[in-house]
């Protein structure tokens, strides 16, 4: 077992139940239907991503690599730079900020992230034991 992947997991995951709830009822109101969403991707790819890291900690057991714990680190790494990132961008729009000053390219390099994560697996669990 992992145990810092386990806490990250759990974390990101009670955060996305929270955000989630705040999206759909407080945020709703005023939000735009394109900001919404944009909102819900956030919270999607963190719930999707907390899941993974809690697997990812789980799959240490069987396979101690260095690959696993990357893995975890660039599923961190990706969680706070996708989905904080949509988060921001909402923020901004919803405040009227029309410079979002970069922010927005911060989201793909998050997405970067998962996908390195998701090598990383993949290869600490084609390692042989």
């Amino acid at each position: 077992m992992y145990k810092p992947a386990i806490t990250a997991g759990a974390i990101f995951a009670a955060l996305a139940v929270i955000l989630g709830a705040f999206g759909a009822h407080a945020l709703k109101e005023v939000l735009q239907p394109d900001q919404l969403q944009t909102f819900e991707t956030a919270v999607k790819y963190q719930f999707y991503h907390s899941f993974a890291l809690v697997a990812t900690g789980i799959i240490f057991s069987s396979f101690p690599f260095r690959q696993i714990r990357l893995a975890s680190t660039f599923f961190i790494i990706g969680v706070l730079l996708f989905s904080g990132s949509l988060y921001a961008l909402t923020l901004l729009k919803m405040n009227g900020q029309v410079g979002l000053g970069g922010v927005g390219i911060i989201t793909p390099i998050g997405g970067l992230f998962f996908i390195a994560g998701w090598l990383m697996l993949l290869w600490g669990v084609g390692r042989k034991k």
